[in-house]
């Protein structure tokens, strides 16, 4: 094997771990793919006779992409028209990532990807680093060029501003697709009441259309709030899906680590609701209908296995 074949293949096998990394760092896709990418490049131009750890180097240039991306990410989510969140990705997709702890599974779910929004660019590498994939701090220390303690402070500050109290249920393909039906059948039932039995007290709908598909300026909170909100959303409509080729087939599906509805025109993917779900009930319901957030996730589904739609011609 020639050496610029070999230092492609060590490219290409981190290349999952790097994917996962800039997701979680950046909340897009999209933008995670161009960091990637973009390592590629400097890891194909770099001297790699000094390169003593691949992962260790190839890690700190795409942290160091990531973080110059979320200055000018902060700058265009002010200017972005509606609601920002997160660009949804199944639970096959590789830049899921790591999914062994708590804390993995949790990293990657829209609720903590956009509350991740709150931290600065630092500490959400940090944080990502640590709480996502186990780095140590010292490990931490050397890829964003801070000291051990530095580090240490950093991450404590950040999971004080990610604390959340609520123990979230855990769910596999079969729990969740136990728990889109039930929801579905609750807001096709035009029963708000049954709809908020399964919301919280404090439930939270927030939905991004990227000022293409029409969405709420603000978020619904409150159970009978949110229900109201659902119900209208879900209401029958003779010409709903018309004007994008014809009527809608209604999954279930495991995105971003927890149950969601995926609503699917012409085998393409016009929304994806996710649920979070605790013990309590539904917290929150993150809908994406922005469609140049749902490129991948189409993308993904015409290339997975999926179960039968729980709702067809809707």
């Amino acid at each position: 094997m020639s050496t610029g074949v070999r230092e492609g293949q060590v490219f290409e096998d981190a290349r999952p771990r790097l994917e996962a990394i800039a997701y979680r760092l950046l909340g897009s896709a999209t933008d995670a793919e161009d960091a990637v990418q973009d390592a590629f490049v400097r890891w194909h131009a770099a001297d790699r006779g000094y390169v003593e750890t691949p992962e260790a180097w190839l890690t700190k240039v795409l942290t160091n992409i990531c973080l110059n991306q979320l200055a000018s990410a902060r700058v265009r989510r002010e200017a972005y028209v509606g609601q920002w969140l997160p660009e949804p990705i199944f639970a096959a997709d590789p830049m899921s990532g790591p999914a062994d702890t708590v804390e993995q599974r949790e990293s990657v779910s829209i609720a903590m990807l956009t509350l991740m929004e709150r931290l600065s660019a630092r500490e959400r590498v940090v944080y990502v680093l640590r709480e996502a994939f186990g780095y140590a701090h010292n490990e931490i220390a050397e890829i964003v060029d801070l000291t051990e303690s530095n580090c240490y402070q950093i991450y404590r500050r950040a999971k004080q501003h990610m604390a959340d109290d609520r123990t979230r249920r855990e769910v596999d393909a079969v729990s969740a697709r136990k728990v889109v039906e039930e929801f579905l059948a609750a807001t096709l039932s035009g029963n708000t009441d049954s709809l908020v039995r399964l919301l919280t007290d404090d439930a939270v709908s927030a939905g991004d259309g990227g000022g293409v598909v029409t969405s709420l300026p603000h978020p619904v909170t409150g159970a009978l709030r949110v229900a109201r909100f659902l119900r209208r959303l879900f209401e029958p409509t003779e010409h709903k899906w018309e004007q994008i080729g014809g009527r809608a087939d209604l999954f279930a599906a495991v995105v971003n680590g927890v149950p969601a509805l995926v609503i699917v025109v012409c085998e393409r993917i016009v929304g994806i609701l996710t649920l979070e779900v605790t013990t309590d009930g539904i917290s929150a319901v993150h809908t994406q209908a922005n469609p140049a957030k749902l490129e991948r996730a189409t993308r993904h589904w015409a290339a997975f296995e999926h179960t039968e739609p729980l709702v067809t011609g809707w």
